[in-house]
């Protein structure tokens, strides 16, 4: 879908927007975990603002998501390569950065990102940070794979698994040595497509959610798969599965998901109330212990996290994101990699 045709659609909508939730209930649109009950409910009991969330499983259903939503959602949190469309297609305002606390302590480099900024003004908060590392069952392998081409493998025919996401043209495409991967040019798009349909009878399951992808390797229908770095391996560790994450000899991609506040939100003191315990201790905790991921405010990370988990969640490193292929928003470019994503499926 075009943005001129996602931009028609949202005007259309802006006429039969539905009635406001209620002044004291904030509903998020969101990736799980991040609305975990586990630090939820205090920020509920404490500040009279009831949190709903609605989960998503691609940055690709934010925007079709908004535009039926007829004005339900106050809060979303895509990733850094969806944040500036968000912007683009009128769906976000500009935050009043006066009226979050920690602003100044969030890393400088994440700040200085241009996918969430336009015009002079910010339009994310930057909360959670990590890699799409790869994951294996260890003991599937007695010798551990090293390679994007490992999920390739014939002898690992229906025990291979893959995010459904627009990201599967990145893989594809550094499996086939283009490393420019937001740039790629129709030929390398058409090379990472084919590749992916020469690898889908290898396929066990396109996983959409972190409990899907977790179900999958518990059962023993999936040994190696790419993963969110940190969060599907506790999930399994805790159910006494052992998984090994890698990033592969070709790179892996990093991310960056921020906080948005949807234009025209009626419940914007909870939204921003929402978003404060979002950067504070409470809220950089709270998902980094739920989801495993690295957070964006380093001292609120320290005081609440022990010298051993905030060292392995790069911390106190944040220049590892520069070891990463940090996704960008692919500005034109945006359909013709959906549209091939969506070809690969439809095969």
């Amino acid at each position: 879908m075009t943005k001129k045709i996602l931009l028609g659609t949202l005007s259309a909508l802006a006429l039969c927007t539905g009635a406001a939730q209620a002044e004291e209930t904030i509903n998020v649109l969101t990736w799980e975990g991040y609305a975990d009950p586990s630090f939820i409910a205090k920020f509920e009991e404490e500040s009279g603002c009831k949190v709903n969330a609605t989960y998503v499983g691609s940055n690709d259903d934010f925007a079709p998501k908004l535009m039926a939503g007829g004005g339900v959602y106050d809060l979303i949190t895509p990733s850094i390569d969806t944040t500036k469309l968000m912007i683009d297609l009128d769906f976000v305002e500009p935050l009043d950065t006066a009226m979050i606390e920690n602003w100044s302590k969030i890393y400088p480099k994440f700040l200085a990102l241009d996918g969430i900024q336009k015009d002079g003004a910010y339009y994310g908060m930057p909360y959670v940070w990590g890699a799409i590392a790869f994951m294996y069952l260890d003991e599937a392998f007695p010798t551990p794979p090293t390679s994007i081409a490992d999920l390739w493998r014939e002898d690992l025919k229906g025990k291979i698994s893959l995010w459904d996401d627009k990201s599967s043209i990145y893989v594809a495409a550094r499996k086939n040595g283009d490393m420019d991967i937001y740039a790629l040019s129709d030929a390398q798009i058409e090379a990472a497509k084919e590749a992916l349909i020469a690898q889908k009878p290898l396929i066990r399951k396109y996983w959409a959610t972190a409990g899907e992808l977790v179900d999958l390797y518990k059962a023993g229908e999936v040994v190696i798969s790419n993963t969110w770095a940190g969060y599907q391996s506790s999930l399994l560790a805790a159910e006494g599965i052992k998984v090994t994450e890698f990033i592969p000899t070709e790179g892996a991609e990093g991310w960056m998901d921020s906080w948005m506040v949807v234009k025209g939100t009626p419940n914007k003191e909870c939204a921003y109330k929402f978003m404060n315990m979002q950067l504070s201790e409470l809220g950089q905790c709270g998902v980094a212990n739920v989801n495993g991921y690295s957070v964006a405010n380093p001292e609120a990370a320290k005081n609440c996290m022990s010298p051993e988990q905030f060292a392995s969640l790069h911390q106190d490193d944040p220049a590892y994101l520069d070891s990463l292929l940090v996704w960008q928003p692919l500005g034109d470019r945006f359909e013709a990699y959906t549209n091939a994503w969506n070809a690969v499926k439809a095969q």
